[in-house]
């Protein structure tokens, strides 16, 4: 089974080429190194492999939450600025802070050492964003000119009006809000839809989120990430390529979020002028393919939470593949998608070896996942 996943994988790796603009710079602002606490892996020779794959040539690159990470996360951090030498240049460090142990000094010690930005974790490291102890770090990336990338996914309350607040009174800072800012996507786009030095990474699973961001700001505050080893490839390269089409970005904007906003923010330069949000604030689709939709949401909590499809849920999306409404080609390109991942599932319960459970479950949503891109995408 893992076979035919693989030849799936290789085929939508010629998908993704093209879709890629010709010679198309990537520069991906979310990649983990190190061990989690919740058993994912970011392996340095995997990572290697997987950018020379895919022609990333640049990507910020921070530690999980490691098992070692106290005090101060400062063995971790020793090693991410270890990795970065060790890339030649191609792995851009960022120091992970936790604010209980010494944030700043932490900052300042890898700061010195050659980290280019700072990582912040509020769920992670159970913190909210009206923590008087936001302040000075923000004050030293505005002060050092370095991005702050935070985490914005799930998991967390409402987080821009504290956010604001230290945006505003350090105007300076640069930061970057990980995983399209669904936590409080409306009132983030509120805030700092249009704001120069405020930024928005594409590591989600849903299109539709990255759609609603796009209609919401400017396409250049929109920087391509993977959230690799969470994130995998093809679909973390075509969620932001077929999201960013389907929202009307050019081909100037599609590789400014793909590379060019991610290296002038590297490289310290002043942000480009910003250009319109693209997109609208309605959504349409083939109603064949809004069904596929629906049961493909419905299947992904049930594989991370490694249940059992007993709701048929795969079942009823290869259904609405068999609809002859138009669009046969992509349905049929789902449909194969989704064949493997079901016969893949049903051997998820019979595993008792961890590293298998975790590969099978992997490759499953992984065929899911690409099949929600394309039933998304198709005709939005």
């Amino acid at each position: 089974m893992l076979q035919r996943e693989r030849a799936l994988i290789a085929a939508w790796d010629e998908e993704l080429r093209r879709e890629l603009p010709a010679d198309a710079d990537i520069f991906d602002v979310h990649v983990h190194l190190g061990h989690d606490v919740d058993g994912f892996r970011g392996d340095y020779e995997d990572l290697e492999r997987l950018q020379a794959r895919y022609g990333i040539s640049l990507a910020f690159m921070f530690c999980l939450d490691e098992p070692d990470r106290h005090p101060a996360f400062r063995a971790a951090n020793d090693r991410t600025l270890a990795y970065a030498e060790r890339s030649g240049g191609r792995l851009v460090p960022f120091v992970r802070l936790d604010l209980a142990e010494q944030p700043v000094e932490e900052a300042v010690r890898c700061l010195d050492r050659g980290a280019r930005g700072i990582k912040l974790h509020p769920r992670a490291q159970r913190f909210l964003l009206n923590d008087d102890r936001l302040a000075p770090i923000f004050e030293l990336a505005a002060d050092r000119r370095v991005p702050i990338l935070i985490h914005g996914g799930r998991g967390l309350p409402p987080i821009a009006d504290h956010l604001a607040r230290l945006v505003d009174r350090y105007s300076g800072a640069q930061l970057i809000i990980a995983h399209a800012g669904i936590a409080d996507l409306a009132g983030l786009v509120h805030y700092f839809g249009g704001r120069p030095g405020v930024y928005f990474d594409t590591s989600v699973w849903s299109p539709l989120d990255l759609m609603a961001l796009y209609h919401e700001v400017s396409p250049e505050q929109v920087l391509y990430a993977s959230d690799y080893p969470y994130g995998q490839q093809p679909a973390s390269l075509l969620i932001a390529l077929r999201t960013a089409r389907a929202s009307g970005l050019d081909e100037a904007q599609v590789r400014n979020m793909l590379a060019g906003t991610a290296t002038r923010l590297a490289a310290g330069d002043r942000p480009e002028a910003l250009s319109p949000p693209r997109g609208g604030g309605t959504f349409a689709q083939p109603m064949a393919f809004a069904r596929i939709h629906q049961y493909l949401s419905m299947a992904t909590p049930l594989l991370w939470t490694r249940q059992p499809d007993t709701v048929g849920v795969l079942g009823l999306a290869l259904n609405a593949c068999l609809e002859r409404d138009g669009s046969q080609d992509e349905r049929d390109r789902i449909r194969e998608l989704l064949v493997t991942a079901r016969d893949l599932w049903r051997v998820i319960p019979e595993l008792e070896d961890e590293n298998e459970l975790r590969q099978i479950s992997r490759a499953t949503f992984r065929m899911i996942h690409l099949a929600d891109i394309l039933a998304v995408t198709t005709d939005a």
